[in-house]
């Protein structure tokens, strides 16, 4: 006989659930919470709660009118639900048998709600239990779509349907998966494509809605019912439902992005459905999935050049959605000026530090200033349910439905990106087709109309620049005008729109620039010190972009851009700091040593320093100022050693309870592990402190600092993978600037440094990150090999057998083979003997990686090296010589002209040929086996 509740408990728990939702009682409310979780201590309890949920009207033991026991109900599909995620795995089989049997009663309510609700139970179950604990659950829910019985309400299909819904979107890999030599999703894409014929349009939504989610992934499934899919998605193009008819856009989106030869014979009829689409006003959701076909397909190589004949029709439609709504309008015209209100903490966004770039062997001389990064990044939700094993799939919210309007993907800014797409693929035939728009509307009176021809003439800016420039010394002005326009969004995107400008004004002449370039610059910096927040953010990030584009053209403004900047620091509040840094360490990098004037850094640094008091170390502000800071250091050069010291122990003091916060939370799981952006960015802020200071000044603050080698060595062996990127690069700057405070810890800092050159678990792992903590470690290997010399031979055998690892493996990127080639020539600076044995085996590897190395003073480096152990066993180079010989060919003349290192290389290379003009009876005969122009080359080169 069935399981069936014992009166008494069934009456106290309806009761209790009902009152949990009792907002007008707090009393009954705090007492029923209380009772219910109680209540879980029963083995029964899941049953009781399907069992209260499952039916539709109060039973007999319950005393109850139906609203309140539909309070009831919706109260036991939650907390079951919460215990089925929670602890499904560990309830007792007779409760789970009882729920899958029971549960799918509530698909067939009356009531929507709670037809929502049971299909949340069911694909719990599902996700919990996994498809093999549950196998019938899809076979039963297409039976209920479908109708098989002829007798279910319409109701009823549609929570099927719903339920099928959240089961594929939550399971849409473990259904592709075989079990016993059969794919579940064999069996459900052919009825998902059936019930797209439903009469019910909510089963044709859900059903294209579920079709969807496995598109993208290719499954044979799919790729089988391609043509069938097609079919099915031309006939509903006409459905009078707007639900449908968005999920048949967003359809047509994933097939061009997966089968792009499907959409191409149809291109003509898909642009008229998406241009129809795209203008259904009340549908702003609708519209927006038309919007998204162009960005796709003018993205898709295979594609684009299918749009061409019908731009005409496109560029038109995508201009009319840049255009405010109605609804965004009002909220818009609300905004005044807001600079002296202070910001809440959410609506800071969070920013995540960049680890210091990896040292390519290309740069000239190891240089070690941070990558660029062009604003904060913004934190990706790194969500991704393929990740995720079966039953392990974790909620996700998505923070754009909480967060700012602005900043939340939508018609206008899609429209906005397939025009700049669009731009960049077909440029004259687009300006053509958005001229009569600018024509119209760039000086409209209504500000809607106006804000949206100004972000029209910047979304074409890149791609339509040659056919713009012509028509910018007239646009210009007009736009800078507009900088003073009353409405704050028309200021926020002119500022935008000048920025994307700002390369052409840049590079004028001398009187080209003053005629728009200094306007140009001096009215986007006016308004970084607008009254309206968004304007500044506006303002600030297209000066940085100015600064990126017009580069070192800035020299000769630094002292109006510094001025500028200090009152910015003045009067931004919390959130518009982060952009200001990044204007700050964008301009300190493009034009570096300008800054470094008395005046200038009088100016500068007094508003950081005040700014980096005001700071607390735990701030995430802190990681965008570090990086700041970083940039500003290296630019200031020798003028940065006043601000040094307490800059460099704060940085030590931040690195030092980072690290042991980390070991607590090892100690303690339960302890939250600290952000390891400050590690990263307070040790690349000692980087450039390191670099930038006189040596005697950089080793002054190393040598007061007793923590500050052991604290390194600890970073280079944290887990973290931009934490050990960053502690190499350091590591190498202090081989170079400080060396003599270094040595004493090289036999601890050696050991870790040759076991982080171990190649078999970045293989594993397959992290580009990985690479490049091995890539910063070669290089410290080679910058600590020029100073060590002979005191490297004791190692050499470890770093051998690591480096040739490195060389020997052509599936690690070539500039990891490039560094280690660079780190193998300078040991031999000091180990040509040890390494000269091994000679015959490294020379090709070797010489395969460094040819592709530019030639700078590392590769001489290198090559010096390397002559040394040819020296020690030249007969070992018989089958790589003419590689040699050829690669020397191409030597940089300042290389082995002039200058007492270059004579020093010349000599060595002139030992080595004399070498084998002894061991060579017809030296000049085997020289004739190079290509006539490089021996020529060689010839001339070294005086053979």
């Amino acid at each position: 006989m069935a399981w069936q509740p014992q009166e008494e408990p069934l009456r106290q728990l309806a009761q209790c659930l009902k009152d949990s939702l009792s907002g007008h009682d707090k009393n009954a409310q705090k007492n029923a919470e209380l009772m219910l979780k109680q209540a879980k201590a029963s083995p029964d309890i899941d049953k009781y709660l399907a069992y209260v949920f499952s039916n539709s009207q109060p039973p007999a033991a319950v005393n109850m009118d139906v609203p309140s026991y539909h309070q009831a109900r919706a109260a036991a599909a939650v907390l079951l639900k919460n215990d089925v995620k929670s602890s499904y795995k560990t309830m007792p089989e007779d409760s789970k048998s009882y729920i899958r049997s029971i549960i799918l009663l509530g698909l067939q309510d009356s009531n929507f709600q709670i037809r929502s609700y049971a299909g949340n139970v069911v694909t719990e179950v599902v996700r919990q239990g996994g498809i093999l604990g549950w196998p019938q659950v899809l076979s039963d829910l297409i039976a209920l779509v479908s109708n098989a019985a002829g007798n279910i309400s319409s109701q009823a299909q549609e929570g099927g349907m719903g339920a099928l819904l959240k089961i594929c979107e939550d399971n849409k890999k473990a259904l592709d998966r075989e079990y016993q030599g059969q794919r579940p999703l064999a069996f459900v894409f052919p009825k998902l494509l059936e019930f797209t014929s439903s009469p019910l349009p909510k089963v044709r939504s859900d059903a294209l809605a579920s079709i969807n989610v496995f598109i993208p992934d290719k499954p044979q499934a799919v790729l089988s019912n391609l043509d069938a899919l097609m079919q099915s998605l031309f006939r509903l193009a006409s459905d009078e439902s707007d639900e449908v008819r968005k999920h048949v856009c967003r359809a047509f989106v994933h097939i061009a992005d997966v089968a792009p030869q499907q959409i191409v014979p149809h291109m003509d009829g898909l642009v008229d459905f998406m241009i129809s689409q795209q203008g259904s006003v009340e549908n702003a959701e609708l519209a927006l999935d038309a919007a998204e076909f162009w960005l796709c397909v003018g993205e898709d190589e295979k594609l684009r050049d299918c749009l061409g004949p019908y731009l005409p029709k496109i560029v038109p439609v995508l201009l009319d959605s840049m255009v405010y709504s109605e609804d965004e309008i009002l909220r818009l015209e609300g905004e005044n000026e807001d600079a002296e209100v202070e910001d809440r903490e959410q609506d800071i966004k969070p920013t995540f530090a960049t680890a210091k770039g990896s040292r390519l062997t290309n740069d000239a001389n190891g240089d070690s200033t941070p990558a660029n990064v062009n604003g904060a990044v913004v934190s990706a939700s790194g969500y991704d349910d393929d990740d995720l094993s079966e039953g392990e799939i974790d909620d996700f919210d998505d923070d754009d439905s909480l967060g700012d309007p602005e900043e939340m993907w939508n018609l206008r800014k899609c429209s906005a990106a397939a025009l700049d797409v669009l731009a960049s693929v077909f440029h004259e035939p687009v300006f053509q087709a958005t001229l009569p728009y600018l024509m119209r509307n760039l000086s409209h009176a209504e500000w809607p109309n106006r804000e949206a021809a100004v972000l029209a003439l910047g979304a074409i800016a890149d791609g339509c620049m040659g056919v713009v420039e012509p028509h910018l010394p007239q646009l210009t002005p007009y736009l800078i005008t507009l900088l003073q326009d009353s409405e704050p969004v028309v200021r926020q995107i002119t500022c935008w729109s000048l920025g994307r400008y700002s390369g052409w004004a840049s590079h004028l002449d001398g009187t080209g620039k003053q005629q728009f370039f200094e306007p140009m610059m001096d009215g986007i910096l006016l308004r970084m010190l607008d009254n309206n927040k968004r304007v500044q953010e506006a303002a600030a990030s297209a000066f940085a972009n100015l600064e990126e584009k017009a580069n070192t053209q800035l020299r000769d403004y630094c002292v109006r851009i510094v001025h500028q900047f200090v009152q910015c620091f003045a009067k931004y509040k919390d959130r518009n700091m982060f952009i200001l840094y990044d204007c700050v360490q964008t301009l300190a990098e493009h034009v570096g040593p300008a800054l470094a004037i008395p005046e200038l850094v009088n100016l500068l640094m007094p508003a950081l320093i005040q700014r980096w008091n005001k700071v607390s170390d735990q701030s995430r502000e802190m990681f965008p100022l570090l990086e700041c800071l970083s940039y500003v250091a290296t630019a200031l050069g020798p003028f940065f050693s006043r601000f040094a010291p307490g800059i460099f122990a704060r940085c030590i003091k931040i690195i030092h309870r980072n690290l042991e916060e980390s070991l607590m939370a090892v100690q303690e799981p339960a302890m939250e592990i600290p952000d390891k952006d400050f590690l990263v960015t307070s040790l690349d802020l000692l980087s450039a402190i390191i670099q930038a200071l006189e040596p005697s000044d950089s080793a002054a603050l190393v040598g007061q600092t007793d923590t500050f080698f052991r604290l390194l060595a600890i970073c280079m062996k944290d887990p973290n993978n931009d934490v050990r990127q960053s502690a190499y690069a350091l590591l190498g700057d202090c081989a170079i600037y400080v060396f003599e405070q270094l040595q004493p810890c090289l036999p601890e800092i050696l050991e870790i440094l040759i076991a982080q050159l171990e190649l078999s678990q970045v293989l594993i792992d397959g992290e580009q990150t990985g690479y490049s903590v091995i890539n910063n470690a070669c290089w410290s290997v080679g910058e600590i090999s020029m100073r060590q010399r002979e005191g490297m031979q004791p190692y050499v055998e470890k770093l051998l057998q690591k480096l040739a690892t490195i060389l020997f493996d052509d599936k690690v990127p070539e500039s990891l083979n490039e560094n280690a080639a660079i780190a193998l020539g300078r040991l031999g600076l000091g180990s040509s003997q040890l390494l000269a044995v091994h000679l015959a085996q490294i020379a090709p590897p070797f010489l395969r990686a460094i040819k592709k190395v530019l030639w700078t003073d590392e590769k001489a480096h290198a090559l010096a090296g390397f002559m040394r152990i040819i020296l020690a066993n030249p007969q070992a180079m018989e089958q790589s010589l003419l590689e040699f010989f050829l690669e020397m060919s191409d030597a940089d003349r300042n290389t082995v002209m002039g200058g007492a290192e270059q004579r020093t290389f010349r000599d060595s290379f002139q030992q080595v040929i004399q070498q084998y003009k002894r061991m060579i009876p017809d030296f000049d005969g085997f020289l004739h086996n190079l290509p006539p122009d490089k021996e020529q080359r060689f010839r001339e080169l070294y005086a053979v």
